[in-house]
């Protein structure tokens, strides 16, 4: 069922897009959330009349009650929030600065959290709530201690969201998606720190190369999926992993 009103964070590019460009194309309002408006319009601009770009940092409460207050009134009642916006850097907790730390639970965890909060109100009976997750919640990968903490937060969040929202007809569905690749992929790694990741997994045996990537515009169906499922029926946990196309 497509005419779903769809706020999107992290929109400017990678998977955020991927999924805005989808969804607009299916007959979708899309609303795409990114610290950097400039970004975000440009994404919002090539995509056309259906999207429409908000400045949100969601590592901000303030950023983000101004976000969806500025949505309230430009659009009304909103179908679907999907959580995708999140930082990626690998580090050991013991050479972490402030920043890194920070930066990663405020954005990765708290973010959900604050557009949570926003976008309920907004939500009828029927909305739905995504929250993307990473595969290294359960396959722990070297040098993510931080990044997999927050995304398994990120999933104790939902299951109680969940609870939470049951009475008030809002679903609640995690994506613990595994390693992707496309246009617009927001995690730059710096160098040094990606050589040492890198060499750290394939002495733990994951030779990351070797396992592939999924192109952000392959996941959109699972997304289009879970949004478009009855209403009798709950999506929890959908999981999908990479694979080297034959």
């Amino acid at each position: 069922m497509t005419g779903k009103t769809i706020v999107i964070t992290g929109a400017n590019g990678g998977l955020g897009r991927a999924l805005a460009q989808r969804f607009a194309a299916d007959g979708d309002t899309i609303l795409l959330l990114g610290r950097t408006l400039s970004k975000v319009q440009e994404v919002a601009a090539a995509i056309g009349e259906r999207a429409s770009a908000v400045q949100c940092d969601v590592s901000s409460p303030d950023s983000v009650r101004a976000a969806f207050a500025s949505i309230a009134e430009t659009h009304g009642p909103i179908d679907v929030l999907i959580n995708n916006a999140a930082i990626f850097q690998p580090f050991l907790i013991e050479e972490a600065t402030d920043a890194q730390i920070l930066d990663a639970v405020t954005i990765n965890l708290a973010g959900p959290m604050f557009t949570s909060r926003s976008a309920i109100p907004l939500m009828r009976t029927g909305g739905h709530i995504v929250n993307l997750s990473s595969e290294s919640v359960e396959v722990p990968l070297p040098h993510l201690l931080a990044y997999e903490s927050t995304k398994a937060g990120l999933e104790r969040l939902s299951r109680g969201l969940r609870d939470e929202l049951a009475d008030r007809g809002i679903r609640v569905t995690v994506v613990r998606a595994g390693q992707m690749f496309g246009p617009g992929m927001s995690a730059e790694m710096e160098p040094e720190a990606a050589g040492r990741f890198f060499q750290a997994a394939a002495k733990m045996g994951f030779d990351l190369a070797a396992r592939g990537a999924t192109q952000y515009d392959s996941t959109t169906q699972i997304f289009r999926t879970i949004i478009d499922s009855p209403a009798d029926l709950h999506i929890g946990t959908v999981t999908y992993q990479s694979r080297v196309a034959q």
